[in-house]
């Protein structure tokens, strides 16, 4: 019997590797694009992403507007075509496993549905069993509790059957309301010290590598 009948997966650095290759160097451009001369270091972006999310980054340091918002998500909506981020190692093993054992993979994130079902396939094979992306009105995005509402409706599922897995807290903000337990994937190696503490002490679960989380699923 599985630990977790319902894995909720975030989607970027969480099973994909995405902010040192795909994100920041991106971020990086946007910035030359829009505010011309102005910059920000590696930890300082994921430090504001997990405090506030990348649109709301964009809006408190850099003053973005929503017109400049717009063009920036066809930029890269543009950009992620031409790029697809490689998963972590031993994800995969992970994934499949839980689905060969009768178990439901939901994909939480403020990736888009479309590059979350092409990275599924052109990774591993299957589609996830819903997707809640950056497509769905904000009201209805992480942080927002909507997706997990509902998962447990659509799948008849209770709050002890699902596990969140994700590497920022937006996801212990649209969990702990529902009562829903939230590890924290701290494997993805982007070494930001303050980032790492908070989500230990706001997450149920932590861990440092892949092998580990597998051990504890099953």
């Amino acid at each position: 019997m599985l630990k977790y009948p319902c894995l909720v997966l975030d989607h970027d650095d969480t099973v994909v590797q995405s902010m040192k290759t795909l994100s920041y160097p991106f971020f990086l451009y946007v910035l030359e694009v829009f505010r011309p001369g102005q910059t920000m270091s590696f930890s300082d972006y994921v430090r504001d992403c997990h405090h506030y999310g990348f649109a709301d980054l964009c809006r408190l340091r850099f003053g973005f507007t929503e017109d400049e918002l717009a063009k920036e998500h066809t930029m890269w909506m543009d950009y992620v075509l031409q790029n697809t981020p490689a998963p972590y190692p031993g994800i995969e093993n992970i994934l499949k496993r839980h689905k060969e054992a009768g178990g439901l993979i939901c994909v939480v994130s403020h990736s888009s549905k479309e590059n979350i079902l092409r990275d599924y396939r052109t990774h591993f094979g299957f589609l996830p069993d819903a997707v809640y992306g950056w497509e769905l009105p904000k009201s209805q995005r992480k942080p927002n509790p909507y997706p997990l509402q509902d998962i447990m409706n659509r799948f008849s599922l209770r709050e002890d059957q699902i596990l969140v897995v994700d590497d920022m807290k937006l996801a212990c903000k649209m969990a702990s309301p529902l009562g829903i337990q939230v590890a924290y994937a701290g494997w993805n190696g982007l070494d930001v010290p303050e980032v790492d503490a908070e989500m230990n002490r706001l997450c149920n679960y932590s861990f440092l590598s892949i092998q580990e989380f597998e051990a504890f699923l099953f």
